[in-house]
């Protein structure tokens, strides 16, 4: 008789991540889940209280996954901002149930834009950020702030539209939203 394969935690949860990409996270239940890893619900139930338990631990996963697929620069685009921006519109293309899981869920209630936008959550950015466009911690932080707004609505209207993705406008308005934000900074600071 084979042995019984243990089902840890990690398994359900890189189950669980699975199913949010392949279909959506209102998919992930019990059931789906231990369907997936070949198993009964038990597991599941197990290792995690409830099914909402399991729904946090895949977020939580999937906002790993957005920031390694984000910050992985190649160096196909000019700047590393612009690369970053373009990065995260095309996870929304590619990756869309994953970009409504983790931006149009309720997992961020309660936290403010600005507690969100953080160097803890986006620190390399910030260094990235500040070399690029030689300027300070303050001043990084309003540019990277007003320039993830600009992208998160393009990166949005893709996730949630049947769309075409335009790479050249993106490119385009990306740029020149950088470039706007970037002169009224640097005027702010030289009065």
């Amino acid at each position: 008789m084979p042995a019984i394969t243990k089902v840890t935690k990690e398994m359900i949860i890189a189950a669980a991540f699975e199913i949010a990409k392949e279909m959506g996270a209102e998919n992930i239940t019990a059931r789906t889940v231990s369907q997936k890893l070949g198993c009964s619900t038990q597991p599941v139930l197990y290792h995690f209280k409830t099914v909402e338990d399991v729904r946090i631990a895949a977020h939580k996963k999937a906002s790993e996954f957005h920031v390694d697929y984000v910050t992985h620069l190649s160096g196909k685009y000019e700047r590393p901002m612009l690369e970053v921006g373009m990065r995260h519109i095309q996870f929304a293309v590619e990756e869309k149930n994953l970009f409504r899981f983790l931006f149009h869920s309720n997992y961020y209630t309660g936290v403010s834009l600005s507690d969100w936008l953080t160097e803890e959550n986006f620190g390399s950015l910030f260094s990235i950020l500040k070399r690029q466009a030689k300027v300070d911690k303050g001043q990084a932080y309003s540019i990277f702030s007003q320039i993830f707004l600009a992208t998160h609505g393009i990166a949005s209207l893709l996730a949630n539209n049947a769309m075409v993705y335009d790479e050249a406008y993106c490119i385009k308005v990306l740029s020149n939203s950088y470039f706007g934000i970037l002169h009224l900074i640097k005027e702010e600071s030289a009065v």
